[in-house]
């Protein structure tokens, strides 16, 4: 595995009478146009002196502006991407409003972005559409885990 990134990240979830996952959409110019299969958890790079959870938790709070939820979290395992990218996923119950999201900031040819320029509230089958297709094994652990 050396060499190859690996990004920790939360995948909230509420029980609210139905199962919702909360998932983002990237930001930058580059994800403008693209939606089905470009959303995420919420995640970043793990960092050599940090813990998954830790890489995680800051993540967490870099690219939402909030504090990561309290533990527990479950463990989702991992899954490896197109671009051999290693995510290794938690999820915890939480209840965030989108609202009030304060995305974190990048910077891409001179100019600021933000990180995620949007999260959303979705069932299980709409976010498995909306999320990058490796990601969806995290819904089914997920699901899996609470039945």
């Amino acid at each position: 595995m050396l060499g190859r990134l690996r990004s920790a990240g939360l995948l909230p979830y509420r029980t609210d009478g139905a199962l919702r996952l909360l998932i983002a959409h990237p930001g930058g110019p580059f994800f403008a146009r693209r939606d089905n299969g470009w959303w995420s958890i919420v995640k970043g790079i793990v960092e050599p002196d940090e813990s998954d959870l830790q890489a995680a938790a800051r993540e967490f709070e870099e690219e939402t502006g909030w504090p990561a939820p309290a533990e527990p979290w479950i463990e989702l395992g991992e899954t490896t991407l197109k671009s051999r990218k290693v995510v290794v996923a938690y999820a915890v119950e939480s209840e965030l409003d989108p609202g009030t999201m304060v995305p974190g900031s990048i910077m891409i040819g001179g100019r600021k972005f933000p990180e995620i320029d949007r999260v959303e509230w979705l069932g299980p089958d709409e976010a498995r559409v909306k999320l990058n297709p490796a990601q969806g094994v995290f819904i089914d652990r997920l699901v899996a885990h609470l039945s």
